[in-house]
Formats: C-alpha cells, structure tokens, sequence
C-alpha cells in the first residue's frame, strides 16, 4: 500500500512498513506539504501534533484508511471522514496507561512539591519544613471522563487508598458497574468538582467541551484543590485558571500536559506561577506506549485486504436523530467521554 506517515511513531515501525509498502513520511508538515504528499496515497497515519483537514483528504482521492496512533480526534475532520467513507482506526490502549501515569505523576509532583524541593536544594536550601506536602491515600480523586483513560487513573487511585468518583456522558447502571470494578464511584459532573482534593480532566476536546472548566466551575472547587489537565488545552479557559491560581481561594495548584497553545518558542502565562507544572504533550509518550503503537500499526497495514483504486462515494452524515438531538455524537464512542450534562450554580450548561 502507498502510505503517508505524517507523524513521528517508532523507528522500528517505520522499518517495518518499508520493507512492505510504499511509505513517505512528513512529521507534521503544514497542510499545503501534507496536500501534495497525500495525493496518491492510500493511507494515512498521524497522532495529535498534525491537522488532517479536509481539504488534505480532499486532495487524496484514492484515501481509504486513516490510522490515529493515540485516541483523540479534534485534529481530524471527522465530518469529512464520515461523509466519504474513510476508515478510521484508532490505538488507545497504549497511550492510555501512560497518560494515566503521568496523570498520577502530576498529583504526586503537586502533593509533595517535588519541582520546589529539586529547585531549592539545587540552589543550596535544605528548606525541609516549609516544603511539608499531603498525602494522596485518602484523598478524593475526581475524574471528569471516566472512560478508557479516566478509569484507569481512578482504578491506579483507589489502588493507592485513594476514593475515587467519576463522571460520564451516559451514566447507566452498566456503566456504574464497570466502574466500580475498578474502584471508581460514578456521579454527577456537580459532585465530582465540589468534592474532589484532585480534579483530573479525560474528555475530548468538542464544542461542547470546550472551555468546560470555567471561572465558575473553579470557584466551585474545593479549597485547597488541585486540577489536573491531561485531556486538551481547550477544554480548561486557560486566563481563569491563572486567575484562581494567582487568587488561591480554592485552586493550592495545578498539573498540565496539555496546553491553549502547544506551538514551538510559545510560553505559557501559566509558567510564571510557582505552584504549577507543565509539561509538553508528553502524556503518551513513553518508549513503551510509542513500541506498543507501532507494534499495532504494523498489525493493522498487515491485515488490509488490497480495495478498489477509489474509495466509495461520498455518503450524508448520520441522521442526528440516530444519536441524539447533537450531530456531534456520532464522532465519539457513546460513554467515553465526561460530564453528566447537568449544571449547578452559576456553573456553565452543558450536554453531549
């Protein structure tokens, strides 16, 4: 197959598929690079850092398989992508145990001051008591997206002594007990924020999600909170998160892997704040996870069957009343993703 490999995967992939098929790889290249590369390709593999509009798979006429190497697709047109019949697969497994690392990683960091403690005895302070930090067993963990990646932070939490609640956009009694197999307790967007010590955001970046943790949703908080983003930039409105940060009246810090802007040489405003850390899209980014990616990606090219030279004709999107009254469920799992679509106090609306 002519395969167009637009963002970084493990080398020994790469070898792989070159002994097979026709490859060429641009790691993420603006869109008029991509468009002239895709033109005769068959297939496309990408992960967050690159967009894949539509016109890039307008201008791939014989396009029949996209393979995400990760879980989100905000970087993706999925409109396009139904509409003309492109197969999508995605691989989150692998990066999901690493995000959920990290996730954990980043509470530790902020419960125990770790970046503070490395700084100051770097610089010759053995400041041993002002740096006292909290426990994470017995603390409340709150995860907003209780699906693949969420559940499995909450399943490392409550393995930890941790109680841990969650909430997701279809709540049932199926979903309640799939969860708590894992020691997670599903409720309410409302009760997950008002309650958690820790607030660990796993949801897709959609419009309805965008900008879901607001000035009221952080003023709703527990005092002496931490919220920790492994999701995407959009879905925190980054200028009132700096705002509770500076004022301290609910949020003691932050954790984020995910950021508004994630161009290189852009600083956050978030940076300038001590009690923060920052990483750069790092979550899935384990040598393990990125092996395990490529391992399925060279499974997945292996087992196509040779198709037609032109994909099928374009079909309509799916009817809205097949999903709900929001066209938008028909690009996400049903019960991935977060929120019970309630809303309390001033507290942004929302429903997906």
């Amino acid at each position: 197959m002519r395969i167009l490999i637009a963002s970084s995967i493990a080398p020994e992939a790469i070898d792989r598929l070159r002994t097979q098929h026709d490859v060429v790889c641009a790691f993420n290249a603006p869109e008029e690079k991509l468009k002239a590369l895709v033109a005769d390709r068959e297939m496309l593999i990408c992960r967050s850092g690159v967009t894949i509009s539509a016109a890039v798979m307008a201008s791939a006429p014989q396009l029949q398989l996209i393979i995400r190497a990760g879980s989100g697709t905000d970087n993706i047109d999925m409109d396009y992508v139904r509409q003309h019949g492109i197969r999508l697969e995605r691989i989150p497994e692998p990066g999901a145990k690493a995000v959920a690392e990290l996730a954990f990683a980043m509470m530790l960091g902020l419960a125990r001051h770790l970046l503070q403690a490395d700084r100051l005895l770097r610089q010759g302070h053995f400041a041993k008591h002002e740096l006292s930090g909290y426990l994470l067993r017995g603390k409340v963990l709150g995860i907003v997206g209780a699906g693949n990646i969420g559940s499995l932070t909450g399943e490392m939490a409550a393995a930890w002594g941790m109680k841990v609640l969650g909430c997701v956009a279809h709540p049932s009694a199926a979903v309640a007990a799939a969860l708590a197999q894992k020691g997670v307790q599903l409720a309410t967007f409302e009760e997950v924020v008002a309650n958690a010590d820790f607030l660990s955001l796993h949801v897709p970046l959609t419009p309805a999600t965008r900008h879901l943790i607001n000035a009221n949703v952080l003023a709703a908080m527990k005092p002496g909170s931490y919220l920790i983003n492994m999701a995407r930039g959009g879905v925190v409105e980054e200028q009132a998160l700096y705002a509770a940060l500076l004022a301290g009246t609910t949020l003691r810090g932050a954790g984020l892997d995910v950021h508004q802007n994630e161009k290189e040489g852009q600083v956050s405003p978030l940076a300038a704040l001590p009690n923060v850390i920052l990483t750069p899209h790092v979550g899935a980014q384990t040598i393990d996870s990125q092996r395990e990616i490529g391992e399925r990606i060279v499974a997945i090219v292996a087992a196509q069957r040779p198709q037609p030279e032109q994909r099928p004709p374009v079909r309509p999107a799916p009817s809205p009343a097949r999903f709900g009254s929001s066209p938008l469920r028909a690009s996400r799992p049903l019960g991935t993703l977060a929120g019970a679509g309630v809303c309390f106090g001033p507290i942004k609306c929302f429903a997906f």
